[in-house]
């Protein structure tokens, strides 16, 4: 190894062994069954041609790429930071690390720009929400991002330190190779998607807050699902880019280093929890995840609630998938209707909230044109 790949600052990576390893267990036995049971969600929704479920399918798989690399990570810390395995596999993990943020970042955009031409614009830019587009904006994703991580694997990432230990995907101080990386994933990586989600769900909101004739109930699921995707987005992803644009303008001496390793780690450890914050976005899109965690759940809601179960899902009903999509009526404001799926793509239930209940026999999106017509009379 030459003398460039050993790391020349003496920092104590004991958070590792003492945060690190409990949060990893903790979330490889939470995020894997979660994001199984997200999976079979996901699936549900596409057989029901739901372009959403191409979007989360492709987030739970993101996810589930990353869980498959914490045993190595764990095993990494077990041994004190010390990579006892080839270079290739820490490049893999290190690319799985950094994929599954802004494979994750990415998709959570294209749930919520989803959200908002289907509620602000539901009878525009019906091609956009095509089962085709959300494919091939899936698949423009992940190419780009591989595109990205194949940087890694063009640079050394594993590093000597003072005591003869190899560590993985970490320099200090920084490489010069990584400045424009870090800015790149800076502005594009986040400050844009942040952008994007800001705008997208301010416009969904503004519209259901103006809607006369929507339920509270509603409302609230609405709100629910706008509020997770930012809290996702700020919690998981906002601490590490702070920080990693600080270490990026300022790194350059190992007093510095020293005083802010913890807080970096801390931060990169606030993305791994995306894995289990992820599979939560299905309880506010689909009414089949939240009655089946109903049903798993059901006997400690009884017992610290006294039986007392709120919301829309009981026991009785047939699991669902709903979407809200926005209406207006004599040019007054927009009405938010909530599109219930029963059974199959086939049977929709649409309950317009005021006095009506209509049932369909086609997609929603087969009965656009009718939907207009019939506001036009």
């Amino acid at each position: 190894m030459s003398e460039e790949d050993v790391i020349n600052c003496t920092i104590s990576h004991e958070i590792h062994q003492y945060v690190f390893s409990g949060v990893y267990i903790l979330i490889l036995l939470i995020g894997v069954p979660s994001n199984l049971y997200a999976l079979y969600h996901a699936a549900v929704q596409l057989k029901q041609k739901n372009e959403l479920g191409v979007y989360l399918i492709n987030l739970t798989v993101s996810d589930l790429l990353y869980l498959a690399s914490l045993p190595l990570w764990l095993q990494y810390i077990f041994q004190d930071d010390d990579w006892r395995h080839r270079e290739w596999l820490c490049q893999l993990c290190g690319f799985l690390l950094y994929e599954n943020i802004y494979v994750s970042i990415g998709f959570l955009c294209c749930v919520s720009l989803d959200r908002y031409l289907a509620v602000v614009h539901p009878l525009k830019f019906t091609s956009l929400r095509s089962m085709n587009t959300a494919w091939f904006i899936s698949a423009f994703i992940w190419l780009k991002e591989i595109a990205v991580g194949i940087v890694f694997f063009h640079h050394k990432e594993l590093s000597q330190t003072r005591r003869n230990q190899s560590v993985c995907f970490e320099h200090y101080p920084m490489k010069p190779w990584e400045y424009p990386i870090n800015y790149y994933r800076f502005i594009i990586g986040f400050i844009f998607p942040l952008i994007i989600l800001t705008i997208s769900y301010l416009c969904v909101l503004r519209t259901v807050s103006r809607s006369a004739g929507t339920q509270p109930d509603q409302k609230i699921r609405i709100r629910q699902l706008v509020s997770s995707t930012i809290l996702i987005f700020l919690i998981c992803f906002s601490p590490y880019h702070m920080i990693l644009l600080v270490r990026t303008l300022l790194e350059r001496d190992c007093t510095f280093i020293a005083g802010i390793f913890n807080y970096y780690h801390l931060s990169l450890l606030l993305t791994s929890l995306n894995c289990l914050a992820d599979p939560a976005l299905y309880c506010f899109v689909s009414e089949s995840a939240r009655h089946g965690l109903y049903r798993v759940f059901r006997p400690v809601v009884r017992i610290l609630f006294c039986c007392c179960h709120h919301g829309n899902v009981s026991s009785g009903n047939p699991a669902t998938e709903s979407h809200e999509v926005a209406t207006e009526e004599n040019n007054s404001h927009p009405t938010v209707m909530l599109l219930t799926h029963i059974g199959t793509a086939s049977d929709i239930k649409t309950d317009i909230i005021g006095k009506n209940t209509i049932l369909l026999s086609e997609t929603v999106e087969n009965n656009t044109e009718r939907k207009a017509a019939k506001m036009i009379k």
